[in-house]
């Protein structure tokens, strides 16, 4: 029995460990650009797949580490700190959300909840965190960091309600990669 914990445990961190690889992989390989110098980031597919999948503390690692080493490839840690902070909100909400939210028979309602989950947790994450922190660290008004994270914000509510499909096809796939 201790055995087979610690089988679950070590495939549980190793595909977490892959998650956040492939949040990288995502983030720098497929950029979809949307507004004036900002893209989408895909990456958030990965750690809304993870959230649904594995629970809040896989995704959230994946969301927060991903982004920490996809800016330290890209820009030097420049706007990492408040897009860490960001993830992390956005990741534990969404790992517990989904997981409360599997067991309801009702398509529509599991959708509806899922994408008020994603909203709040973006505005908390995002305009909240993200603003708060770069206000800090680049002294600028609250209003300036707001209003240029609004973007991100409704570019990232767009890329986690849509995978919400995705996660719902590979969840399956990836619990059973753990049972074995």
């Amino acid at each position: 029995m201790k055995a087979e914990k610690r089988k679950k445990k070590v495939r549980a961190i190793a595909l977490t460990g892959i998650g956040t690889a492939l949040f990288v992989a995502v983030t720098l390989c497929l950029q979809v650009p949307v507004f004036e110098n900002y893209y989408l980031c895909l990456g958030y597919i990965v750690m809304a797949v993870y959230c649904y999948s594995l629970g809040a503390v896989s995704g959230t690692i994946v969301g927060c580490c991903g982004t920490f080493f996809y800016c330290l490839l890209i820009s030097g840690m420049r706007g990492m700190p408040g897009w860490v902070a960001g993830n992390l909100v956005i990741g534990i909400v969404l790992g517990v959300t989904f997981q409360k939210t599997k067991k309801l028979q009702k398509l529509w309602l599991k959708a509806l909840l899922n994408f008020l989950a994603i909203a709040a947790a973006t505005a908390v994450g995002i305009l909240l965190l993200k603003s708060l922190t770069e206000c800090i660290l680049y002294a600028q008004p609250p209003a300036v960091r707001i209003g240029k994270n609004l973007f991100a914000f409704v570019a990232d509510i767009f890329v986690l309600g849509m995978s919400l499909p995705l996660c719902m096809l590979l969840d399956k796939k990836l619990s059973n990669i753990l049972q074995t």
